[in-house]
């Protein structure tokens, strides 16, 4: 959705109508989390993706259908059994999609949030998918006000509470209410799909692996700021466009710069002067992933020099070193791979162990 948004800004600003489709729950192997989206806008014009690819064609014909009768549609699609010409996803999972209008009639906040969205903003899109309420109407959800309504002021209010948490946490999710937003009641679901600021990917020491490992960063999504203390290094044209550029000491940048519990910190100085007070003040912080470069001798001497400064077993558990995983990197680019694959796998609790020597779910429920 964060990435076909500037799009359907776009539409929206021109005044064209176009539908929305948003995954709103899932069962057993989705191919898609809650929250990706596909919409149909002017002139038969599709961004987005459900299902990668395998229920696409149907979503089209219903958001065009959607967008003529203004009325929203929740559908539910799941195994396409034996019949090849079924619509259906082959994966054997199943998502549930709210299919709806947005206008500036239906969507009068749209814009904003959209604004809030490219800006880093974070605000949280509560949809109402389906009970005795109206099915499409939103309430966005900033920290600091909302806009829109979902049908009764109870419902409003229990709802902005719940989202404004959901927001301090960047989680996306369907939730129930009563009619009045009532607690402990299910009639109504109301999805909530939470825009916090992408995460961060901090890399420290500007040499050619951190170029590599910035660029597969943007790519995953993350926010990638490159540091390192030595000017002719780090200058903004060795790296990806978008990727910032600091020139500064790595632990006292860090020490100066907020992380939370979905920050990456690469370390690929691989040089004590550097590395050794950076990690003492990494580890010491909220990070998801802490890993540095270096071969297994210099990991034993960084160990050991990490252990007289003080840090204790548990923090020292938490660094990835010798950084990534095993693939058999060897140019700047495939260890970029080796990082990005290790990042992902600690994220989702992958083994990293190849597919075909596993058993059970692909995507197991997390």
């Amino acid at each position: 959705m964060r990435d076909i948004l500037p799009v359907l800004n776009g539409w929206y600003a021109a005044g064209l109508p176009f539908g929305l489709a948003t995954v709103v729950s899932t069962s057993r192997s989705a191919p898609r989390d809650p929250g990706a989206a596909m919409a149909v806008g002017p002139d038969d014009e599709v961004v987005g993706s459900v299902s990668g690819g395998c229920v696409e064609g149907a979503v089209f014909e219903l958001a065009q259908e959607v967008v003529a009768s203004g009325e929203a549609r929740l559908e539910t699609f799941g195994y396409s059994d034996e019949d090849a010409f079924a619509v259906g996803l082959t994966c054997g999972g199943e998502i549930t999609l709210l299919v709806r209008s947005v206008t500036a009639a239906t969507d009068p906040a749209f814009g904003e949030i959209a604004e809030s969205v490219a800006a880093g903003r974070p605000v949280t899109v509560s949809t109402v998918v389906d009970g005795p309420a109206p099915r499409g109407a939103t309430l966005a959800v900033w920290q600091d006000r909302v806009a829109g309504t979902l049908g009764t002021t109870g419902l409003d209010v229990a709802v902005t509470a719940d989202a404004r948490g959901e927001l301090a946490l960047g989680a996306t999710g369907l939730r129930h209410y009563g009619p009045r937003g009532e607690r402990r009641e299910d009639a109504v679901g109301v999805f909530l799909h939470s825009f916090a600021p992408p995460p961060r990917m901090l890399i420290f020491g500007a040499i050619d692996y951190a170029a590599a490992v910035a660029r597969i960063g943007a790519f995953l999504g993350y926010r990638v700021t490159v540091c390192d203390a030595r000017p002719v290094f780090a200058t903004p044209k060795r790296f990806p466009e978008g990727v910032e550029v600091v020139v500064d000491w790595p632990h006292r940048y860090l020490g100066g710069t907020d992380t939370d519990d979905r920050t990456v910190i690469c370390v690929l100085t691989h040089d004590p002067k550097f590395d050794v007070p950076l990690l003492e003040e990494a580890l010491r912080r909220p990070a998801a992933y802490i890993g540095a470069m270096g071969s297994r001798r210099t990991h034993d001497d960084r160990m050991k020099r990490l252990t007289e400064s003080g840090l204790t077993e548990a923090e020292l558990s938490r660094l990835r070193s010798p950084v990534g995983l095993d693939l058999g990197a060897r140019t700047p680019e495939e260890v970029a791979v080796s990082v990005a694959a290790e990042i992902v796998a600690l994220r989702w609790g992958g083994s990293g162990a190849p597919l075909t020597a596993t058993a059970g779910a692909i995507h197991p429920s997390s």
